[in-house]
C-alpha cells in the first residue's frame, strides 16, 4: 500500500483479505475461465452468445461485489449462501432482472463454483441453500397447416426464399440457428440403414444431435448444394436477416399474420410436430441434443395444454346431449 499512495477503503480491504499478494481469487479466476472459453469459441467448440452471457454475469458481479461489500475482487472463502442469495436480490431489486434472467445468470454462476470446487479452490458449495427454477413461457410454434402454408409459400425475392428454405430445414431437422450456421457437408452422413442422416455436435451443449433426412430436408440440400464455402452445407445469412425475411414472409400468409415468426420458432416446431406424430420423448430428446429428458418434456406439457383448450373449444357442443342426460338422471 506505501507504494501506491493514497490509501482507500476498498485498497485496505483488500490488503486485509489478502487480495494484493497475488493469490488466486474467485475474479481471477473467473477471468481465466473466460480466457479458457474464447478459445473454445474460436474453435468452434462453444458459440459467443454464450461467452457474451459469462462477460455480463462478471460484470454483475464486480459491480454487485463493490456495491455491497466494496470489494473490488473476491476471496474463495467470502462465496457463502448469504453471498449468494444477497447476489439473487441485487438482479432482481437493483437492477430489476426479469425471473428467467436472473436464473440463466444463477446457472453461470454455478457452473463457475462447481468448478472452482473440482480444482479445489473452493471447499463448499455456496448454491448449497439456494433454490431457483425457469418459470414456463409460452413457446410458440407452428401448426401442421401453418408449416405447410410456409412450405409452398413463393417469395418473390430469392434472400427470403433462401432463409424460408432454411427454416423449412430446421422444422424438420430442430436444428438451432447457430448449428445451421455451422453445419458442414462431412456432418452428413450416409448409415447403415440406408438413410442419410446428419450429425453434429451441439455448440450450445456439446451434446450430440442424430436426425434422420426426411426428403423435404434432402431437397433443400440438394437445392444449395455448391453455393457455399469452407464445406459448409448452407450460405446462412445472419440471424437478424434471418428473422427480418420471416417476419415479412409471415405478413404475407394469412394464417401466420398474427404470430412472431422468429429462426428459434423452427425448433419448437420440429419438436412439438413430431411429438404430436408419435415420435417417443426419448427420441425427440436424442435429436435436439437435450442433456436433460426433462427439457424436453416441456413441449409435451405445451401439447396437452393445447388439447385441453381444444377441448374447451367444442365442450359447448355437447351441451344439448349434456341436458339430456341429466334430465334422465
Amino acid at each position: 500500500l506505501k507504494n501506491e499512495g493514497a490509501v482507500n477503503s476498498a485498497k485496505l480491504k483488500n490488503a486485509v483479505l489478502g487480495m494484493e499478494s497475488g493469490e488466486l481469487t474467485f475474479f481471477k479466476f473467473y477471468e481465466q475461465f473466460l480466457s479458457d472459453y474464447e478459445k473454445k469459441v474460436n474453435s468452434g467448440l462453444r458459440v459467443n452468445g454464450t461467452r457474451s452471457k459469462y462477460k455480463i454475469l462478471l460484470k454483475h458481479l464486480r459491480n454487485f461485489a463493490l456495491t455491497k461489500y466494496g470489494y473490488s475482487d473476491v476471496p474463495f472463502n467470502d462465496l457463502t449462501p448469504d453471498f449468494v442469495q444477497d447476489f439473487d436480490y441485487y438482479l432482481r431489486d437493483d437492477q430489476s432482472l426479469t425471473h428467467n434472467t436472473i436464473w440463466l445468470y444463477m446457472i453461470g454462476f454455478t457452473t463457475l463454483c462447481r468448478l472452482a470446487m473440482s480444482r479445489k479452490h473452493l471447499a463448499f458449495n455456496p448454491f448449497s441453500e439456494y433454490k431457483n427454477t425457469k418459470k414456463d413461457k409460452d413457446r410458440g410454434y407452428l401448426l401442421r397447416n401453418e408449416l405447410e402454408q410456409l412450405v409452398t409459400f413463393n417469395c418473390e425475392k430469392k434472400k427470403d426464399e433462401l432463409v424460408k428454405d432454411l427454416f423449412v430445414f430446421s422444422c424438420f431437422t430442430g436444428l438451432s440457428y447457430s448449428d445451421m450456421k455451422g453445419l458442414k457437408n462431412s456432418n452428413i452422413q450416409d448409415f447403415f440403414d440406408g438413410n442419410r442422416w446428419i450429425i453434429v455436435r451441439r455448440k450450445k451443449t456439446a451434446t450430440s444431435s442424430n436426425v434422420m433426412l426426411l426428403d423435404i430436408p434432402k431437397m433443400i440440400i440438394e437445392k444449395y448444394a455448391g453455393l457455399s464455402k469452407d464445406g459448409k452445407v448452407f450460405p446462412v445469412p445472419s440471424n437478424t436477416v434471418c428473422n427480418d425475411s420471416l417476419k415479412r414472409i409471415s405478413q404475407l400468409i394469412d394464417c401466420l399474420v398474427e404470430k412472431k415468426v422468429t429462426f428459434h420458432l423452427a425448433r419448437h416446431t420440429f419438436a412439438t410436430l413430431f411429438l404430436s406424430e408419435g415420435v417417443p420423448l426419448e427420441s425427440l430428446s436424442k435429436m435436439l441434443g437435450h442433456k436433460n429428458i426433462a427439457t424436453t418434456q416441456i413441449y409435451a406439457k405445451i401439447l396437452n395444454e393445447k388439447v385441453g383448450k381444444d377441448m374447451q373449444k367444442v365442450s359447448h357442443k355437447f351441451k344439448g346431449m349434456e341436458q339430456s342426460f341429466v334430465s334422465q338422471l
